[in-house]
């Protein structure tokens, strides 16, 4: 079934449209929120709440652009709010996610040291992430998680592929000033 007929059967109320377009969808949301978040309960709820607000508003989606491109505008939007909602609880979460993966994972490879290194770098690389303005942190992750084109990020982004590329020029400079910190 074409993505129009399947969008007009979830408008006039076929649930199980809405399932096949949510199935079909569901993973690159996942991703995107994961790449906000970095955690997968987060990033399950928030994706739960990217379909919930898709099913009660896709009848005011107008076809101007690709349905991808309006599901990961409303995917981004609603990450950037959590965000900015839970920014305090997140940073404690994160801290304690590094002591509970260095002490807690069963590997035989790596020394309770080696796993808290491995656990507070990847804890820098989320935060300087987590550090880029909403734009540059959107696109990189459009980019980088999702591996989208810079064409397509634009369309999602409502803005010029130049500017694409600028934010994602900018993020890949301001990361790397951030983790190569001594």
């Amino acid at each position: 079934m074409a993505e129009e007929q399947l969008i007009q059967e979830i408008v006039s109320g076929n649930t199980l449209a809405f399932k096949t377009l949510m199935e079909k969808y569901q993973e690159r949301v996942f991703h995107v929120a994961m790449g906000f978040v970095h955690l997968k309960e987060d990033a399950e709820d928030l994706t739960q709440e990217v379909f919930i607000k898709v099913y009660q508003s896709l009848s005011t989606f107008n076809h101007d652009s690709e349905f991808s491109t309006w599901l990961y505008r409303i995917t981004i939007n609603t990450c950037i709010n959590f965000v900015n909602r839970n920014r305090k609880k997140r940073v404690l979460q994160s801290i304690e996610d590094v002591w509970q993966s260095a002490f807690n994972q069963y590997d035989k490879e790596k020394t309770p040291l080696e796993k808290l290194i491995t656990s507070e770098r990847n804890l820098l690389i989320k935060k300087a992430i987590d550090s880029l303005s909403e734009k540059q942190r959107s696109a990189f992750i459009l980019s980088k998680y999702e591996e989208l084109p810079q064409k397509e990020i634009a369309a999602i982004m409502n803005t010029t592929e130049g500017a694409v590329e600028q934010l994602l020029q900018r993020a890949k400079n301001n990361l790397q000033k951030k983790l190569n910190r001594p």
